[in-house]
């Protein structure tokens, strides 16, 4: 395995006193003292609030300084961010900083010499979706709950952060144990590449949708626009119109599907498995939009996604149905009015139920590889997103599918 210990020591804090006249200084000082604590808790939280909110201007002000330290075979740099010295868990020792940065070294060392066996930390790497790896004392976000990881986005689009929670690692037992740990970060690789691959999302989501300024587009305008064109459509469609997460909150404490396997993954807050599945239905969907095959092979998938005609796409639990996925689309009675000047729609949501598989007569039964639907990759979710929208869009739409989803949606 790579290691790249050496005989000196790995950080140096500059820790030089020095001797100076007395009491004026001191006292100036001293005042400063709370000025700077509170720059630093204001820094640490701004950094977590932005993740919760996908926005990260924040991240360059709280660089640790260095170049970081270099891992053979791979682009990014693995930087050590002390803390702050006298602040009870929030400060590494030398010793502490020294353990904690090998073993994260040798645990990226031994994914890459593995990557064949962890596909999502692979597709990070080749895609270079992965700016830097920042090791802290602990990670907490703007509510100051803690996190083993977080996932941050930068002000380069496309490219991300990954913070590691010494505290996390060292009350796991990870630390000098690469192989115990490698499992558990490649997990969080899944967060890497959805959060790269998928736009900012705006700083505050009204619960309300703001059904004036949805930017809705005829079917004409949809197909003379470029893939880009069509994803900037769809960014503003999410900030005033279409949701992807669940009204109800089906998934709250749920476990989520690792990519392409039945194992399941406790969540690490009650939220994460909604907040997972939010971000893996927005970057199906504009893959969707981007790409030309699927307008030219399912083309009602891209116009009524960009049309208005639906109105959320999201992941649910709901055990008592067979069903894989499933349209609803709103009564004539409950149509609204979007964008200007206005068109009077009867939106549709998709459903796309967690724990089942596809049915063999479903349009998108070969393409599942009869994984749960919770655990199907970027491409193959987009194609059952697609093809749910293509096959039942216009039937739901036009037949007494209507009344029958009535009595048969949750409760």
């Amino acid at each position: 395995m790579n290691t790249l210990r050496t005989n000196t020591p790995l950080f140096d804090r500059h820790r030089i006193v020095r001797a100076l006249p007395a009491a004026p200084w001191i006292h100036r000082g001293l005042l400063l003292v709370p000025l700077i604590i509170a720059a630093v808790c204001f820094s640490n939280t701004v950094i977590c609030a932005g993740y919760e909110n996908g926005e990260l201007p924040e991240v360059a002000r709280h660089d640790p300084a260095g170049s970081g330290h270099a891992i053979s075979g791979l682009s990014f740099h693995v930087f050590v961010d002390q803390g702050m010295e006298g602040a009870a868990g929030m400060f590494l020792d030398q010793a502490q900083a020294d353990a904690a940065l090998q073993t994260v070294i040798d645990t990226f060392s031994y994914l890459n010499q593995h990557r064949q066996d962890y596909p999502r930390f692979d597709e990070a790497v080749s895609k270079g979706l992965l700016e830097r790896v920042i090791v802290q004392p602990s990670v907490h976000n703007h509510e100051g709950k803690s996190f083993p990881f977080l996932v941050v986005r930068t002000v380069d689009p496309g490219l991300v952060r990954l913070l590691i929670s010494v505290s996390s690692m060292k009350s796991n037992g990870y630390l000098g144990q690469a192989g115990r740990f490698a499992p558990v970060l490649a997990r969080e690789f899944q967060w890497v590449v959805s959060k790269a691959e998928t736009g900012h999302r705006p700083k505050t989501v009204s619960v309300e949708r703001d059904f004036q300024h949805a930017p809705i587009r005829t079917d004409k305008d949809i197909r003379a626009r470029s893939g880009e064109e069509r994803v900037r459509l769809l960014q503003q469609l999410f900030e005033t119109y279409l949701r992807t997460a669940d009204d109800l909150r089906s998934l709250e404490g749920q476990s989520y599907y690792e990519v392409g396997s039945t194992v399941l993954v406790a969540p690490s807050q009650p939220d994460s498995t909604t907040k997972f599945y939010d971000l893996r239905v927005r970057e199906a969907l504009q893959k969707i939009v981007r790409e030309p095959s699927f307008l030219e092979h399912l083309p009602l998938a891209v116009t009524n996604l960009l049309s208005g005609k639906i109105w959320n796409v999201a992941f649910v639990k709901i055990g008592q149905r067979d069903w894989a996925t499933r349209t609803r689309v709103l009564p004539a009675e409950k149509a609204v009015l979007v964008g200007e000047p206005g068109r009077v729609i009867q939106p549709a949501a998709i459903l796309i139920n967690l724990h089942r598989t596809a049915a063999p007569d479903d349009p998108f039964y070969r393409d599942t590889k009869h994984l749960p639907m919770g655990a199907l990759s970027t491409d193959q979710l987009a194609l059952v997103i697609a093809k749910e929208i293509e096959h039942n869009i216009v039937e739901k739409s036009q037949s007494g599918h209507i009344a029958q989803d009535a009595l048969s949606a949750p409760k």
